[in-house]
């Protein structure tokens, strides 16, 4: 792990402080709230719509006749547009989430999305269907920027992690519904509708939010950042303690967003582009953030996401309809482990759960490489089914991490101050990741074919390494308790001067009792 301090939480400071007969099923709030956070989390399916809808879209011919059969590097363009639309957006993303807040910003994202779907869908031709996906992933950029980190500021404490982590997960949904719909619609021969409604389905949850999302509460966080307290307290209230603003818990809540927000305005004033990366503390953030943004499309995920048709053909999977069935199958498998991987977050940690999923991945990989080499040279089909049976288990050791904890590992290690461009950060980089794999994968396949695994077998092998290394576990701390992971002595001096940090925290081995850091043992 990362030198400095070491802080690792046996409980948070506000565990005392819940009910534990308190469950959401049982509060008609809670289930409210965890309604409106639903309503946040299919931001991250119209992402996972996009990449199993241009999948399947591969596999119909009534598709490929009518943009007269896409060569491999126009295929890599119609697949990269949306990031690079994305990638136009991120300048922009992170002032709007602190400026005009989280909730608005997802609706300025949705609205654009809702109108580049339909665009999309009326193509006439290709150059329009381009410049609808460009639009698509424009608007996603500032849905996506905002909705995650409004998820982890809403979120009653004990549902924190593992609601975060279902928003990224939420991909897998986003394409069962496109490989599936794709699968009923090429049934529909000889009309473009086949492949026109899969492409208007996509912009369906941002048309959700339109209608829903102005009814939703905004985060107390940027409440407060805004000088809004009294509507910041109702808020937490309302929400997690039955209006009560008097509720031990809420006043908890409120004075550590107080204290974490009054460390970032005179102790981290600086909070421009540079403050990313300005401390060591910072630092140390960014080279995970950055990092574990290039593994999430780097880890062989990239080509079976978009490319699993030509690796099907590659071995003699040419039935339009087994491919689409294959790749329906295996969006719900992939769903299934990324929903186990956000129900563990909290139990195993996140440190487990990387590096467990990085060392099945690269096992899978391995195993693929194996039996797509065997049928290459010697076509046995044996091999053939093997491939698909690896791809399957890769499928699984991926979501169980790569998945789930991306979004919310980056959401909690960055501070109020930089959380919005810090994600930005996150998610450009993602779609430069995107972007390379989007242009190199076809052609590299093309060319080599089986040895390109080979390049990913070196590199998964290589973030293993990284992760055991540079993963910091983060498990059960709040978002400002976290701080203290990176920042050392002198956030943690901030916070324990207001007596918010919690009772069995854990400071380089040493268990503090009174419900707040004794600042003598900060000292060591």
């Amino acid at each position: 792990m990362a030198g400095g301090i070491v802080v690792a939480a046996e409980q948070t400071g506000l565990t005392h402080l819940l009910d534990p007969t308190k469950k959401w099923y049982n509060n008609r709030r809670l289930i409210t709230l965890n309604a409106w956070i639903v309503l946040l989390l299919i931001t991250s399916c119209t992402n996972g719509f996009d990449g199993s809808m241009m999948n399947s879209l591969q596999s119909l011919p009534q598709w490929k006749d009518y943009f007269n059969h896409p060569s491999p590097s126009e295929l890599g363009l119609l697949n990269a547009i949306q990031n690079i639309g994305s990638l136009a957006a991120y300048p922009f993303a992170p002032y709007m989430s602190d400026g005009i807040g989280r909730r608005r910003t997802v609706l300025f994202g949705a609205f654009i999305m809702t109108l580049a779907a339909v665009i999309q869908a009326a193509s006439q031709s290709v150059g329009m269907f381009i410049g609808a996906r460009f639009l698509i992933g424009f608007g996603l950029t500032f849905a996506a920027n905002a909705a995650p980190m409004l998820v982890s500021e809403l979120s009653y404490p004990p549902y924190r992690a593992p609601l975060t982590a279902t928003y990224n997960s939420l991909w897998n949904l986003g394409a069962i519904v496109a490989a599936w719909t794709t699968f009923g619609t090429y049934r529909i021969v000889g009309s473009t509708w086949s492949w026109r409604i899969p492409s208007a389905m996509q912009g369906l949850p941002s048309l959700v939010q339109i209608c829903l999302v102005w009814f939703a509460p905004e985060s107390p966080r940027w409440l407060v950042s805004k000088g809004r307290e009294e509507q910041a307290l109702q808020t937490l209230a309302y929400y997690h303690a039955d209006g009560n603003i008097n509720d031990p818990l809420v006043q908890y809540e409120f004075n550590e967003i107080k204290a974490a927000l009054d460390f970032d305005r005179h102790v981290a004033a600086n909070v421009g582009w540079k403050s990313l990366f300005s401390t060591p503390g910072n630092r140390k953030r960014m080279r995970i953030i950055i990092a574990i943004a290039f593994f999430s499309q780097w880890s062989g995920n990239g080509i079976a996401s978009y490319y699993l048709n030509a690796i099907l053909t590659d071995i003699d999977v040419t039935n339009p309809t087994i491919q689409l069935l294959i790749n329906g199958i295996l969006t719900i498998w992939s769903l299934f482990w990324a929903l186990v991987g956000s129900a563990l977050i909290d139990r195993l940690g996140r440190r487990v759960l990387f590096l467990s999923s990085a060392i099945g991945v690269l096992l899978a990989w391995i195993a693929q490489t194996i039996s797509f080499a065997e049928f290459w040279q010697h076509g046995t089909p044996a091999a053939a089914h093997s491939l698909i049976a690896f791809l399957f288990l890769f499928s699984a050791a991926y979501g169980l991490a790569f998945s789930p904890l991306i979004v919310v590992y980056t959401v909690e290690i960055l501070p109020y101050h930089l959380r919005a461009k810090g994600f930005t950060v996150f998610n450009f980089v993602i779609s430069l990741a995107l972007i390379f794999n989007q242009y190199t994968n076809p052609i590299a396949l093309g060319h080599l074919v089986w040895k390109y695994y080979i390049v990913y077998c070196c590199w998964i092998a290589f973030e293993v390494v990284f992760l055991y290394l540079y993963v910091v576990e983060t498990k059960n701390l709040t978002l400002e308790e976290t701080a203290a992971l990176f920042d050392g002595k002198e956030a943690i001096d901030e916070i324990a001067g207001n007596g918010l940090v919690a009772a069995n925290v854990k400071v380089d081995g040493t268990l503090e009792k009174n419900g707040t850091l004794d600042k003598d043992m900060v000292e060591k």
